[in-house]
């Protein structure tokens, strides 16, 4: 398997989503309640992404993994152990709950998946802010009260955020995303989240949506005080590093190029602004004009093949790699 691999994305109604990928990205998304999530890329029983075009359209990620495991990730890769990333695109027209994913130490124990996380900030509103950690000082008996009281607000930290900038959220990092942000999400293969507060919101059905405040309260890391954020940069870079994936800024110049050998290792690559063409061996993966990549387009580059990837204009593309294991 030498072709890199796009997908049909998978849209999903939020509560606080709106129509952001539509006139940002120009995706055409379907009529009805508002769209929060596009899962760009995924690989698990309740959701499954299905390849759109090349040699291997209409096909689900799931069913390429069990039969070229050793071509997409590598030969010690079993071919029932899913992808390893979700991908998704984040419309954040209201602010999302305050929510913790669970550390891996306690995940088992509440029978949920531990998620670590990216956010690159594609696009935001004057003033929109992400929360991140507790505040410094803050203790769990004092969070607990602030449930009680309705002031969790003052217990979290606040920051402001611009175009470009990124913070890694691990598990165990309680987290709320503010009104106004885009966000490209880059994580572990996971959909475990506990809500420890809603902001007294009601769901799309009218509804008070569940919260999960003991499973919260054991998740959430009591030491993690105010966080930073990685700002915004014109050059290339690395963004994010952790065990389970790390996560470069490749900025290319008009007719500059990206090229990824065969052999070394799965990426996933995501552009964020700009424009490019992607070819392989041969002259290209839809010879002989290549595959274009508009902003918001994410694509998985399987180990076996090689690519290069060729800036039409200044174009930002995040480079997903480490996370074969």
């Amino acid at each position: 398997m030498r072709e890199i691999l796009r997908f049909h994305p998978l849209y999903q109604e939020r509560v606080w989503g709106g129509r952001a990928l539509a006139t940002s990205l120009g995706r055409a998304l379907p009529a009805g309640d508002p769209i929060g999530e596009s899962w760009e890329i995924v690989d698990r029983p309740e959701a499954q992404s299905i390849v759109q075009g090349g040699a291997h359209d209409g096909q689900t990620l799931r069913s390429l993994m069990a039969r070229h495991p050793a071509d997409i990730m590598g030969p010690a890769w079993p071919g029932d152990r899913p992808f390893p990333i979700l991908v998704k695109w984040l419309d954040c027209r209201e602010r999302l709950s305050l929510q913790v994913h669970p550390p891996a130490a306690v995940a088992a124990e509440l029978q949920g998946e531990p998620k670590t996380e990216n956010w690159y900030i594609a696009d935001t509103a004057p003033g929109a802010e992400l929360i991140v950690g507790l505040r410094r000082g803050v203790t769990r008996g004092q969070f607990e009260q602030a449930i009680r009281d309705n002031t969790v607000e003052h217990c979290v930290h606040h920051f402001r955020v611009a175009a470009g900038d990124s913070i890694l959220v691990r598990s165990g990092q309680v987290h709320a995303i503010d009104a106004g942000n885009l966000i490209l999400e880059i994580q572990q293969n996971s959909d475990t989240t506990y809500r420890v507060f809603d902001w007294g919101r009601a769901g799309l059905d009218g509804q008070p949506r569940q919260l999960h405040v003991p499973s919260s309260l054991r998740s959430i890391d009591w030491t993690d005080f105010e966080p930073a954020p990685m700002r915004a940069a014109p050059t290339s870079g690395v963004i994010a590093d952790c065990a389970e994936f790390r996560i470069r800024r490749a900025v290319l110049g008009a007719g500059e190029r990206l090229h990824l050998r065969a052999g070394e290792q799965p990426r996933l690559l995501s552009v964020v602004s700009g424009t490019v063409r992607a070819t392989g061996e041969g002259g290209g993966t839809r010879a002989p004009f290549g595959l274009k990549l508009n902003r918001g387009d994410n694509v998985l580059a399987p180990l076996a093949g090689a690519f290069t990837f060729s800036a039409e204009a200044t174009t930002i593309m995040l480079v997903t790699e480490n996370f074969s294991g």
